[in-house]
């Protein structure tokens, strides 16, 4: 077997008989990687809670013919902040579960790598309300599906644009509407997220046109994957 070194971090895990559990990675060089960390649920495990999701580790991995097996790892960034409080937690979640779904096994993409590492470190460094709704656009834009937001997607009119439907490819104007209302306030946010102003954006102060664009957002991403992403249930919870 190849034995490898990559740098990854931790979307899911699940168990695997009595003391192992499957790891799945998100690796910059790699894509995505599901891997064996033998040992790891018993108490004397020496790396069992650095593979825990949320966590950004450099590995040591031996390659197989399904599952690699992870023989070291070492933390990078643990993003404790996220760790121990439950709204970041499940934001975090929401944002794993989407990239999950989305990036292909062992299909590189050192740009994918980067938004997870950064939405993550974002997160553990500030409570965004628009951070997860934000890392979903750019994920949609990433993933080849970015709205057309400066003109009607169904006609090209410069009208005044009132509508969003990602199938029809973006806003729409009055005579195209269809799909879900969308305010002013709003497509100017969705128009700053998606044009390099995304910093700013997320400094945004929670309000009607962030709950929107989040609103949007979901219905966006669950459309583009065609399944329902069980993690939002969390976040939305009251």
């Amino acid at each position: 077997m190849t034995l490898y070194r990559d740098r990854g971090v931790v979307l899911r895990t699940y168990k695997l008989g009595e003391a192992d559990r499957i790891v799945v990675l998100l690796t910059e060089a790699h894509g995505k990687v599901r891997a064996v960390a033998k040992g790891v649920r018993k108490t004397k495990s020496r790396f069992g809670s650095r593979l825990e999701p949320t966590s950004h580790v450099a590995l040591l991995m031996y390659e197989g013919r399904e599952l690699d097996v992870v023989t070291q790892a070492e933390s990078i960034e643990h993003h404790r902040h996220v760790r121990e409080d439950l709204g970041r937690l499940a934001k975090a979640t929401a944002i794993l579960e989407a990239v999950d779904q989305i990036a292909q096994d062992r299909e590189p993409s050192s740009q994918l790598y980067r938004m997870v590492a950064g939405a993550l470190r974002s997160l553990d460094e500030g409570d965004s309300p628009l951070l997860v709704a934000g890392f979903y656009w750019k994920l949609l834009a990433a993933d080849g599906v970015a709205p057309l937001v400066d003109a009607c997607a169904r006609c090209g009119s410069g009208e005044p644009l009132v509508a969003f439907d990602l199938a029809e490819g973006g806003a729409l104007c009055r005579t195209c509407r269809r799909g879900a209302p969308i305010s002013t306030e709003a497509l100017d946010l969705l128009r700053r997220v998606l044009g390099g102003d995304l910093n700013r954006a997320l400094a945004e102060p929670a309000g009607p046109a962030t709950a929107e664009l989040e609103s949007l957002a979901t219905t966006a991403m669950e459309t583009h994957l065609e399944r329902r992403l069980r993690s939002l249930a969390a976040l939305h919870r009251d």
